[in-house]
Parts: structure tokens; sequence; C-alpha cells
């Protein structure tokens, strides 16, 4: 060192400075890892208070939202890429710091932001949360993430295809192994069908608005915001450029509301199918958190039928009573376990089960599901999902019709539930469900249906109908 370098004074100590939108984003992830969180519960209140203090404009919300969802949905393949950039086991770095490198990385490789002011706006972040001697550690590891981009990365941490396709699907895709080989079986077909389906996964869906008939029209809602029509459902509108549904006065007000097309088509399938005799009594088994009762009761309503809708948790229950609230038909809301039902058997004229499941067919709203499950959690959801749609055929009378769905095109869940209770029961059948979506295609052999994100444009929802014979 020269005299004159001895000489110079230390430079003052710089303290880090906070930037909120990833100090936000940040927050956002850490209550995903320690709480089990789900972003879209976490995110917009965190997003509603930094607005309220004046921190955020709307496009502060805007990058603040692309930040956690698309580091969450790319999780996977970042990991593999922080592996090949560090000199220990991913285990064995702390997962706060975890968290900085994916949110660093998601902007290098997932985003037009430029290489310098992601690497700063990192590491600033490492200082504040993390500490001066870690952000060492995390501006390290990402100058190495720069030197490539993300095509590079990926040739690089994936093996082969033609060496592991499900393997090389998952690093490249951000999905576990397990879930690509479930959706794959569900699925068929070959490599092409499998990678839109997952590309179609880490997309950021669309809002999509239903006007519940009856007490909205899809004419309200498109004078009332910016909006496309929707695919499938009569009742649709998806919003063009997002924004906030929140603010539209017919979503307010609960005359109209925020509910994906697959679950509307669920929903009006089971009530245009035909049923012999009486259509007085509609039971939806399974209510919370109230989408489809909604639909379903102002459905009713036009028929002057009458719909109980049924949700085991209290909380939950108190859900469905805000979304059917002012419905001009008759209903009842009650708390109560679809598999000890209070009602008589053969009550029913029609009866929905949207079962608990793993949710796989709904990454693309939480994508953080897709690390949280584990193919285990299958066998804990199967005793229950039989023990519905029984109980469910129960409470139908001889010539109703069940509709069986889920939000999860996992075959265990799906079509060996179905066949499973039919073969143990008896006393039903399968009716097409496939007319009953006019217009929707590739729906398949029938009679089931399944939609598909990237066939669809929707979650990937299941509907069996099932006719009571006997």
């Amino acid at each position: 060192m020269s005299e004159q370098a001895r000489r110079r004074p230390p430079k003052p100590y710089r303290r880090p400075q906070k930037d909120p939108v990833r100090m936000l984003a940040f927050e956002a992830l850490r209550a995903v890892d320690e709480r089990d969180a789900y972003a879209n519960l976490v995110l917009p209140p965190l997003l509603k208070k930094a607005r309220e203090k004046g921190d955020f404009d709307g496009r502060d919300a805007a990058l603040a939202t692309e930040l956690v969802y698309g580091t969450l949905r790319r999780q996977g393949t970042y990991d593999a890429i922080i592996a090949a950039c560090v000199d220990r086991p991913l285990r064995e770095v702390d997962p706060p710091v975890l968290d900085v490198l994916s949110l660093g990385a998601h902007q290098l490789l997932g985003t037009r932001i430029p290489t310098h002011a992601a690497v700063s706006a990192s590491v600033e972040l490492a200082r504040v949360v993390l500490g001066d001697g870690r952000a060492k550690f995390v501006n390290a590891v990402l100058r190495k993430i720069s030197r490539q981009d993300l095509d590079a990365w990926v040739e690089q941490v994936a093996p082969p295809y033609e060496d592991d396709a499900e393997d090389h699907l998952a690093v490249v895709h951000s999905h576990p192994r397990w879930v690509v080989s479930a959706l794959w079986d569900s699925l068929g077909g070959g490599r092409a069908g499998i990678e839109d389906l997952l590309e179609a996964d880490n997309e950021r869906p669309e809002v999509t608005l239903v006007a519940r008939p009856g007490r909205s029209t899809t004419e309200e809602l498109a004078a009332a915001t910016e909006t496309l029509p929707g695919r499938w459902s009569p009742y649709a509108l998806r919003m063009a450029e997002g924004g906030e549904p929140g603010a539209i006065e017919a979503v307010k007000a609960g005359r109209a509301g925020v509910q994906d097309e697959g679950s509307q088509l669920v929903a009006i399938a089971l009530a245009n199918a035909p049923v012999e005799g009486a259509d007085t009594r509609w039971l939806d088994g399974c209510a919370g958190p109230g989408g489809k009762a909604a639909l379903l009761a102002a459905l009713a309503a036009e028929r002057g039928a009458f719909l109980l809708a049924s949700e085991k948790q209290p909380h939950r229950a108190r859900l469905v009573e805000r979304a059917l609230a002012g419905n001009p038909g008759p209903y009842q809301v009650i708390a109560a376990d679809g598999t000890r039902p209070p009602w008589r058997p053969g009550s029913f004229d029609r009866v929905l089960v949207d079962v608990p499941c793993s949710g796989l067919g709904a990454l693309r709203r939480r994508p953080e599901a897709r690390w949280r499950r584990r193919p285990e959690d299958l066998d804990g959801f199967a005793p229950l999902q039989r023990a519905l749609l029984t109980e469910a055929l129960s409470a139908v009378r001889i010539g109703g019709v069940v509709g069986y769905a889920t939000c999860s095109p996992h075959l265990a869940e799906t079509r060996v539930v179905v066949d499973d209770v039919l073969k143990r029961t008896g006393g039903a059948e399968l009716i097409d469900a496939r007319p009953l979506l006019p217009g929707v295609p590739a729906l398949g052999d029938g009679p089931d249906v399944q939609l598909w994100p990237h066939l669809h444009g929707t979650d990937a929802m299941y509907l069996a109908l099932l006719r009571r014979t006997a």
C-alpha cells in the first residue's frame, strides 16, 4: 500500500437506503416461507398499507407484485441457478438470504431491470435486512448470476431432456418433479402439451369477473371498467388491464364478483344438467368461500329454487353468507360437516361438492403451493373426497344430479375418486358433462370434463356429473 493510500482517511460509513418496493417484496416472501402464508392473501394488505403511508404509486405496486409472484413462480429454476453459484448446499443458506438472492435472480433473469440496478438494489436490500457481512455474499453470488441470461443458465443447470425428461421439465419450468409427473399423467400426450401446460402455470392469470344473473349484467360491468368478453361463460368478463375489481360498484355490492371462468362453468353445468321431476331444492355441500354458491344461488333464484349452502368451517361459512347477501331468491347458509350431514337422505334435486384438494389446478394463482405440497398429501385428501361424494349421492333424490368438482387435475383426486365411489355405492351413473359446456373445445372423451390453463385459459377444474338411479 502506498504512503498516500495509508494517509487517505477511510470513507465514512453510508447507511443503507430502504427501497419500499423491494422491502415489501421481501416481507411478502418471508411471510410465505415462515408462516406458510399465501401470497394472494399476504400481498394485498401490504400494498394497501404502503399506499396509505404514501410510499407507493401504481407503478410501485405493479413492480412489487411482479417481484413477489415472479420469484415464487420461478423459484425452482432460480434455486438451481443459485446452487450453481454458491460453495455450499442450498439447504445451508439461511432462508432470508435465499429470499434476497431469489429476488435478485428474478430481477436479473426475469425482468428488464438493468443488470447494475438489479444487483445494486438487491445488495442494498441485503444491507438493510441481513447486514453488511451477508450483503457481500449476496453481491458476489448475484454478480456470478449476471454473467449469463436465463436461457444460458437453464441450459447449464437442467439435465438434457433425452436423459431425464421429467427432471428437465421440472428445472426449466420450475415445478417439482412429482407435480410434472402427475400433470403429465393426467394430460396424456407428448412433450408439447405438457410444456404448454407448465408454461401456462407460470403466466399471470387474468382477473375474471362474474355478473351474477338477476343481480348484475356483463353490460353493467363492461361500462364500469375496461374489459374483454369471457371466453366460455355467458356471465364472465375479463379485466383487460388488471386493475382493482373491488372498486367496481357491482362487486362492492356483491351483485358481481371475481371468479375464474372454470369455476363459473362448473356451477353453470350443474345448474343446467337435466333432472327428472321436481327442481326446487339445491345444495352446495362445500360452499366456502362462496363464489360457486353465489352463482348457484342466483341461478336457483331465477327458477324459484331454494339453495342450502353448507360449509364446515364457521369462518368460511361467514364468507359464504357475505357472498350470498342480497340474493333475491330463498337460500340458507349453515356451518355443517358434509361427511356427517344434518339433512335427510334424498332431500335435494341438485348437489354440488367442490371438495378440498391439493389445488394443483390453481398454480397460476398460488404459485407457492407447488413447493408446499407433497405427494403424500393426496393420501390425506382421499378419504375426505370419497366421503363427501358418497354423502352427496345420498343427499340427492332418485333422478337428481350430483356435481363432483376439484381444482386439481391429479387422477387420484378426480376419476379415481369417482370410479371408486360409483363401484362401492352403486345406484348412480355418470352423465356426459360436455354438452353442458357449449362452445368449450378440447373436452376429451367424456363423460367427465377436465379444463386446462393452456387449452381453456381457466384453472384446471375437473367436473363429473352423476345421476342418482336407485
